[in-house]
């Protein structure tokens, strides 16, 4: 999706905090206790195998960093604090597209999405695209800001464990397969790289679960979806997707998990969807950082 750049951008931060590595990894650097083990040998070579690593793994502690919301000063990538007000909270979601649902009932899908079901099974999200959420997803997109990266994907990782769904007692399946929603050639050479790629390969790695990032290609390029109206954006993204000859028989009888920063009115995924069921995929989930809601 194409939400509409800030007129100001958020500034990307100037070093790669703690916080980043802990998200990919799921668990903080090595204790600077067993750096000492890695002395130089007296012929001038680093003793111990992986001496590299260890080295990579201590470089975060010893690097400035601060909230990506709040600017307070830290280790983590967003600090508790922030992380307690905006991402905990939970409300109750169709199952199908993510949208708020009422509190009370028991139907699972929105009445959109029983009107006209999408072709993709379900829909995990983050947090509705609202701010200060929003400004995350900017800076990630625009602002080119890839230390936020690992941290949206942290965020989809621990919605994808309210399991049961919230306000139900379904239990979603996790896919079997990942893979981004690709960029046009032209687009990817403008920006240098794919917002929603690098969201799924920490996420791959949180989820344990395989990353093919170049399942999908975008076969033509198309107009940003949030310069469109609502009505025009299924049409701008008909036949934009396509699976590479080499991936067609790759999708057949599987769960696909498509990766996404923001899911807007679902018309891209939808399509993707289509793609991925024409090639015998099983059912197909998204993973997607943050939901905007109806006007």
């Amino acid at each position: 999706m194409d939400p509409k750049p800030p007129t100001s951008p958020a500034k990307p931060a100037q070093a790669k905090p703690a916080g980043a590595y802990r998200a990919v990894t799921g668990k903080p650097p090595t204790s600077s206790k067993s750096s000492t083990s890695s002395k130089p040998s007296n012929s001038g070579k680093p003793a111990g195998p992986g001496w590299l690593q260890r080295l990579l793994a201590h470089m975060p502690q010893l690097l400035p960093s601060s909230c990506a919301l709040c600017g307070a000063a830290g280790r983590e990538t967003l600090c508790a604090p922030c992380h307690k007000r905006f991402y905990t909270r939970q409300h109750r979601r169709c199952i199908q597209c993510a949208l708020p649902m009422p509190v009370t009932g028991k139907e699972l899908r929105c009445g959109a999405c029983l009107k006209d079901r999408p072709a993709f099974d379900a829909t995990i999200v983050a947090t509705d695209y609202f701010a200060p959420s929003d400004q995350l997803a900017l800076a990630l997109k625009f602002g080119a800001d890839l230390r936020l990266a690992p941290l949206l994907a942290r965020l989809i990782f621990d919605a994808s464990r309210r399991n049961p769904v919230p306000g139900s007692d379904v239990q979603l399946a996790m896919p079997t397969l990942l893979a981004p929603v690709p960029l046009g050639l032209a687009r990817l050479q403008e920006r240098g790289f794919n917002q929603a790629l690098e969201i799924a390969k920490p996420l791959s790695r949180m989820l344990e679960i395989p990353l093919n990032g170049r399942l999908l290609e975008r076969k033509k390029e198309t107009q940003a979806q949030s310069a469109l109206p609502v009505g025009a954006r299924a049409r701008n993204v008909r036949s934009a997707f396509a699976l590479p000859f080499a991936a067609m028989d790759q999708v057949r009888g599987l769960h696909v998990g498509i990766v996404d920063d923001v899911m807007t009115t679902g018309a891209t995924l939808n399509e993707v969807a289509i793609v991925l069921k024409r090639h015998g995929a099983r059912r197909v989930t998204n993973l997607v950082f943050a939901r905007t809601l109806p006007t």
